[in-house]
């Protein structure tokens, strides 16, 4: 089953994660915004990843002061899809 995850993120620099997960596994992966670099290179490592593996490694990971990250947020908009 293949599924498209358009994530408004919150508390970050970018402004969406865009996701496309075909079962289980996460094929397509940007971020819109963001430390250009950064977000490409986590975006490049997730694909070919099981979207739980993904949540896993990347839950809770913090940028400076704030509560969360681009990674995290990714992790929170797979969790959400799993959930719905």
């Amino acid at each position: 089953m293949k599924q498209t995850i358009n994530y408004k993120t919150q508390g970050v620099c970018s402004r969406q994660i865009n996701l496309v997960v075909e079962d289980g596994v996460i094929t397509e992966a940007a971020f819109v915004g963001g430390c250009h670099g950064n977000t490409q290179g986590v975006a490049a490592l997730v694909i070919g990843m099981e979207a739980k593996e993904a949540i896993r490694r990347l839950r809770g990971i913090k940028c400076g002061f704030k509560p969360t990250s681009c990674p995290d947020q990714l992790a929170q908009a797979l969790e959400q899809n799993l959930q719905d």
